[in-house]
């Protein structure tokens, strides 16, 4: 039967517009991006076959344009919108982190953090600079490395603060074990690069580590 048949409450759009997003399935919210089936099939049917092909929304999410397009219903008109859709949702959250003092939104800084860091299959350091009243003035990754750690080099991190004209900075890193927890090289690295920017009256204010759905920060340890 075609969705167009089903009663009003049951359908996706209608559903999202009476309920809001928060009431819909990952199937129903994926068959509104899919917008159509295939023979034999409503949106949402294909929806649910993509959901277990890939083993889940997240994974379908972060798959690449060849995982991607390789599945019935999927090509790369749907591979762009998704990343458009993506991106979006990256830059709402760094506008809201951007409109207010990141240390009294811990939540957003965590939350946009966890949106950029998360799911790269490689460790990667960045930092988010601030001015002299904690308002974001930009984030960028520094460093790249392997599965298992990125070299981060204190010199370089104290020139990229300068260059931003920054008073004050949050560090991050993602592990791609999923395991938040820092490691010791993780503190003595913090530790080092408190002290190499110092000496430029620059504080670092946190450091955030990113793991599977959890996250760890420094100051709530008390580590900084």
């Amino acid at each position: 039967m075609p969705i167009t048949d089903w009663p009003l409450a049951e359908r996706p759009r209608e559903k999202l517009l009476a309920q809001g997003a928060a009431a819909l399935s990952d199937a129903e919210l994926l068959a509104i991006f899919l917008r159509t089936g295939v023979r034999g099939k409503t949106a949402v049917d294909l929806a649910r076959d993509l959901l277990s092909e890939f083993g889940g929304l997240r994974q379908m999410l972060n798959a690449g344009q060849k995982a991607f397009c390789k599945h019935t219903g999927l090509g790369p008109a749907k591979y762009t919108l998704l990343q458009a859709v993506l991106e979006m949702g990256r830059r709402h959250l760094y506008e809201t982190l951007q409109r207010g003092d990141s240390l009294t939104n811990p939540t957003a800084t965590r939350d946009y953090l966890s949106a950029r860091l998360r799911d790269i299959p490689h460790e990667v350091f960045a930092c988010l600079f601030l001015d002299n009243r904690h308002r974001v003035i930009c984030f960028e990754e520094l460093f790249r490395g392997t599965i298992n750690g990125a070299s981060v080099h204190p010199r370089e991190v104290v020139k990229k603060a300068l260059h931003h004209n920054a008073a004050a900075l949050i560090l991050a890193h993602n592990h791609p074990s999923g395991i938040a927890e820092p490691s010791e090289s993780d503190r003595q690295l913090t530790k080092k690069l408190q002290q190499a920017l110092g000496l430029v009256d620059i504080r670092v204010l946190d450091h955030v580590v990113i793991g599977d759905g959890e996250s760890v920060a420094f100051a709530e340890r008390g580590w900084i």
